[in-house]
């Protein structure tokens, strides 16, 4: 299982340096080539991206998010950091287990 990243140059750079590929992303065109490209390949078992570029293609994302196929969707904060009212993982977890960690 292979991990792919969609986001930002720096974010797509970092992830490189440790050997997860990924392709930059800066408006809607481009994070959804990217998306669909990602779902395309079998081997890809997690697809990391930010919660910026994500917002650009809401509707694509959460078509798979917290779903029981694979790939798994990870949003990230970009090195602008979290997004405003974004809800974080804690409480994604929170809610969807019902139990306060």
């Amino acid at each position: 299982m292979k991990y792919f990243v969609i986001g930002d140059e720096d974010t797509v750079l970092g992830f490189g340096m440790v050997g997860v590929q990924g392709r930059k992303a800066g408006n809607p065109a481009e994070a959804e080539g990217a998306f669909k490209s990602a779902l395309a390949d079998s081997e890809i078992g997690i697809i990391i991206i930010t919660e910026r570029v994500a917002e650009l293609i809401r509707p694509f994302v959460d078509q798979y998010i917290f779903t029981e196929r694979f790939p798994l969707i990870v949003e990230i904060p970009d090195r602008e950091g979290k997004v405003t009212g974004k809800a974080g993982i804690r409480e994604l977890v929170n809610q969807a287990i019902g139990i306060k960690l």
